[in-house]
């Protein structure tokens, strides 16, 4: 092993401090953001060359950049997969999949309690260009089974999905969609590679939100495609440039810093929800959690089969319903009223009138998202702060 090759080693942190990165000529510790938009060729028959053959050298950043590459080389390792794809925001990532592989005609299954602006991307663009698609309550496989079609090209599934936690079985979905030929497509956002690793359980394709766990700070918008199979990243490329989705260095930078304390933080954040969910679970003002650590989720010997933890999302519902539950996340003070997840910070949020709000009530009720449903995701703060917080603020309700 040479001196700066330290990406090979097995322990998964280890390969999110070092991984993708071998040093460079004046022995940084850590990799240089390389800013320039465009790369100076050696010579005419050099730049014939990389305009054949990308990997033989730098041309504009659009198409390479040795930053970027740095931190997609450090993902794909996470995630045990053969390459990926950085990309300017998570939806970037997911219009790219889309893009790469649906073609007019094409159908695609997804879970129905999935994020919102990937189910509306479909329903009112992609469908304009002739591309059909089914949801579906993927917790239960035979209901992807039985919305396979002689067209389907693609199985979209999230799991766990954000806000509902609902868990889909990831080796038997693969099963499907690879026995009718499809792409299996799994967005691991709310989980990360430090909890699950959806390509050793039969995906293709995995997809992440980096403004979520793999930065964690709250400060970055970005996203990354992870391919299981050097093909599919190869048949991708060329709409992935061209669509214009992908990442500025100094973003890439920004989360190459993020994913060297990526265990650290997501293992944190999921020792706290234990603990508040357990909590709020006994709280006589609230109804029902849902979080994959409790007991009382009727999919968490799934998740355990699948992952290595629950995670640090979870949503509830407090017995006062949706006017109870704004009293709440209007009361709180440690604890941010903000969309997102998967940082440091705790944040709450109201999926029906937020990040939901363009799905009907009818489908949000069918995918698990009643008006009353709170979200929040627990961050690194210390345990007894982030309880003492919700209490204070339930004691307003």
């Amino acid at each position: 092993m040479s001196k700066h090759d330290k990406s090979r080693y097995d322990g998964f942190a280890t390969r999110s401090i070092h991984g993708g990165f071998e040093g460079d000529e004046y022995g940084s510790i850590i990799p240089p953001i390389v800013q320039g938009s465009t790369f100076q060729f050696r010579d005419v028959d050099h730049g014939v060359a990389c305009f054949k053959d990308h990997t033989t050298g730098y041309i504009y950043t659009r198409l390479a950049n040795p930053t970027i590459d740095i931190l997609e080389r450090n993902v794909a390792s996470l995630e045990g997969g053969a390459d990926a794809m950085a990309c300017s925001t998570g939806m970037g990532a997911i219009n790219t999949v889309f893009m790469a592989f649906l073609s007019a005609g094409d159908h695609i299954v997804m879970s129905e309690s999935i994020y919102a602006p990937t189910r509306i991307i479909i329903e009112r663009h992609w469908s304009r260009f002739g591309v059909e698609f089914s949801f579906v309550d993927s917790t239960d496989t035979d209901n992807i089974r039985s919305a396979m079609q002689p067209n389907t090209r693609m199985v979209y599934v999230e799991t766990p999905a954000n806000p509902a936690i609902a868990v889909t079985d990831l080796a038997a979905t693969a099963e499907i969609a690879h026995g009718n030929g499809c792409l299996f497509v799994v967005d691991n956002t709310v989980l990360s590679p430090v909890l699950q690793r959806p390509i050793e359980h039969g995906a293709d394709i995995v997809v992440h939100s980096i403004t979520k766990s793999l930065n964690g700070h709250t400060d970055v918008v970005g996203g990354i495609i992870v391919y299981a199979h050097q093909a599919h990243f190869k048949e991708a490329h060329h709409a992935w440039y061209h669509l214009g989705a992908t990442m500025d260095p100094h973003q890439a930078w920004l989360v190459i810093r993020g994913l060297k304390t990526l265990e650290l933080r997501v293992k944190q954040a999921q020792k706290n929800a234990k603990k508040v969910a357990k909590w709020l679970e006994a709280h006589p003002k609230v109804g029902r959690v849902n979080f994959l650590g409790l007991k009382s989720h009727p999919q968490r010997d799934l998740n355990r089969k699948q992952a290595s933890g629950p995670g640090s999302l979870m949503s509830f519902e407090l017995k006062g319903g949706l006017k109870a539950g704004k009293a709440m996340m209007d009361a709180v003070e440690l604890c941010s009223l903000a969309v997102s997840l998967g940082g440091v910070d705790s944040l709450i949020q109201h999926p029906a009138s937020m990040t939901h709000t363009g799905m009907t009530s009818e489908e949000r009720a069918k995918a698990g998202i009643p008006d009353g449903l709170v979200r929040f995701s627990v961050g690194c703060e210390t345990a007894k702060d982030i309880i003492a917080d919700l209490e204070q603020a339930l004691e307003k309700v």
